[in-house]
Formats: C-alpha cells, sequence, structure tokens
C-alpha cells in the first residue's frame, strides 16, 4: 500500500460519528469511513488515512500494437508494452473487461508487499522489450494513479513513450499533476447523453468532456465511442458527438467501435458493421479522423 493523494478529512458534526475521508481524485469524491473502500475499490480509509491499495500491483501485461490502444496516429505500426491493475470509477455494464476491473485481490494479498512491482522493476521490463513506451490501460489507469505518477518520470529518463487509456473521468488538480509527462491518451466518450452516462455507466459525462479538452491542449489525444445500438447509436446524438469535439480539434481521431455481449449485458446483440459505417460517414462531416473498429 501507499498513502494516497487528494484527499481530506472531513470531520463529523455528529457525536457518535467518526470522522471521514473525502477522496478527491475523481469527480464521485467518495466519501469513505474507517475501514472502508471507494466505490473504484482502490482506495481504502484506514486509522483515518487514504491508502492506494493497488500501488504497484499489476494484474495484467502484455506486448501489444499501438493500434490496439487505439491509436492510430501516434507511431503506428509500433508496440507498446501494456500494463493495468484492479478497479474502475465507473461500473459501466456493458464492460469489455469486467473478469480484470472487478477482479479486487483478497484485502491480506493486496497488503502485501512481496507481490507488488516497484516502478524501477516495471520499467526494466519494458526496456527488454521492443516497444516504444509503456501504456496504462485494461482497467482505469487514473484510480492508479500514484503507481502511474512514480512510473511516468522514469519511464521519460529513459525516452519511453507514455500512454493513457483512460474513460477521463479524474479532476482537474491530478490530471494536471501527471499530463505534463504523457505523450498520448485514448479517452473513452461513452457517449454523448448524461442520461447514458448515469444509468449504463455510473458516472457523468461533463467531466470527461472537459478532460478531452485539458488533455487535447497538451499531448496527443484520440477518442474512443463504443456503440450499442438501442443506446447510443443514433444519428443525432452522433452528428452532436462529433461537433463537440470538432470545436475543440477538428483534428481528433475518432474510434467508433463496435459493442460485443459482456458483463451486464450479455442479452444485448452485437452492434452491425453497417451500423458503424454510418455513424462513421456521419462524424465525417465534422472531423478529419474517423475510424470504424473491430468490425
Amino acid at each position: 500500500m501507499k498513502e494516497a493523494e487528494f484527499w481530506k478529512t472531513e470531520t463529523s458534526v455528529l457525536k457518535n460519528e467518526d470522522d471521514k475521508i473525502r477522496c478527491l481524485l475523481c469527480p464521485h469524491r467518495c466519501l469513505i469511513k474507517e475501514g472502508q473502500l471507494s466505490r473504484c475499490l482502490s482506495r481504502k480509509n484506514i486509522d483515518g488515512k487514504l491508502y492506494a491499495l493497488n500501488y504497484g500491483k499489476v494484474l495484467g501485461a502484455a506486448l501489444d500494437p499501438i493500434e490496439k490502444k487505439p491509436l492510430y496516429r501516434f507511431y503506428p505500426s509500433s508496440y507498446i508494452f501494456s500494463v493495468g491493475t484492479f478497479g474502475c470509477n465507473f461500473d459501466c455494464r456493458f464492460c469489455q473487461n469486467h473478469s480484470l476491473v472487478h477482479s479486487v485481490p483478497a484485502e491480506e494479498k493486496t497488503e502485501k508487499n512481496t507481490d507488488t512491482v516497484s516502478p524501477e522493476e516495471l520499467i526494466r521490463a519494458v526496456l527488454k522489450t521492443p516497444s516504444i513506451g509503456i501504456a496504462f490501460t485494461y482497467n482505469e489507469p487514473t484510480i492508479w494513479y500514484e503507481y502511474v505518477k512514480d512510473v511516468l518520470p522514469i519511464a521519460k529518463e529513459k525516452d519511453l513513450k507514455t500512454v493513457l487509456v483512460t474513460n477521463g473521468f479524474i479532476e482537474e488538480d491530478p490530471l494536471n499533476g501527471i499530463l505534463p509527462m504523457i505523450d498520448a491518451m485514448n479517452i473513452d466518450l461513452k457517449s454523448f447523453s448524461p442520461q447514458f452516462y448515469s444509468e449504463i455507466c455510473k458516472g457523468k459525462i461533463e467531466p470527461v468532456i472537459k478532460t478531452i479538452r485539458n488533455a487535447a491542449s497538451k499531448v496527443h489525444v484520440e477518442v474512443t465511442c463504443l456503440v450499442i445500438e438501442g443506446f447510443n447509436s443514433g444519428d443525432d446524438e452522433m452528428d452532436a458527438l462529433s461537433q463537440m469535439l470538432s470545436k475543440i480539434r477538428p483534428d481528433i481521431p475518432l474510434h467508433i467501435s463496435a459493442f460485443y455481449p459482456a458483463y451486464k449485458m450479455k442479452d444485448k446483440r452485437p452492434t452491425r458493421p453497417e451500423t458503424i459505417r454510418h455513424l462513421c460517414k456521419i462524424a465525417q462531416r465534422n472531423l478529419k479522423y474517423v475510424y470504424p473498429g473491430n468490425i
């Protein structure tokens, strides 16, 4: 474990109630009682301090084509070393990687020091591969904040590229704390509907748009929208989404990808290729680079 960043103590006004911790990492701003976890499952109130339970817990690692992130206009045809841990600050009903995201280790295992990978060890592993750098992916990397922040400067010292594949649901101060060390981001824009975000993802859209706007002014950004027919597949929605992105930067690449039944939406049909191609044509009215994904 490592003490978390971005939190404060909130004193209870009730005599018989203990003080709580307010996490300030993401816009959920969880209020966490003693002994309890944040909703992202990665942070815990222990003796009045907030700790990151996922520090150094590398649960997934692979050498991937950069296009798999997906990043199509950032060092194309190269490879990048991908790593991830557990937890997410969303609970998307369609999560395509739920087996890792929700695989929280038992507490006694999580708190051991022997099963961690130090930032230095991770970078040594990356340097043994034919990769251009490291991508934090698979789960939501912003809730791995303390570890990511410690890895980034070591990666930059070794001239490695650094990538975040993220839902963009992070507060501005922590984001600005790592952006100077990030080279590229793929940000999931789940929909252009606040209702979709609240009901399907258990989150909010406004902070995500703010992250896209902030990051696109500083690093290479590409955006992914996974389309589920009948939920976020409307022509008007894609037109509005692509118009919004074009006002930030018309050259932001947009990946419109297909849904496949997973997690809590196994009863829904896969997105038809013709739907993806049709929505790409709509987005191309507003954006320079639009790519159909996994069809």
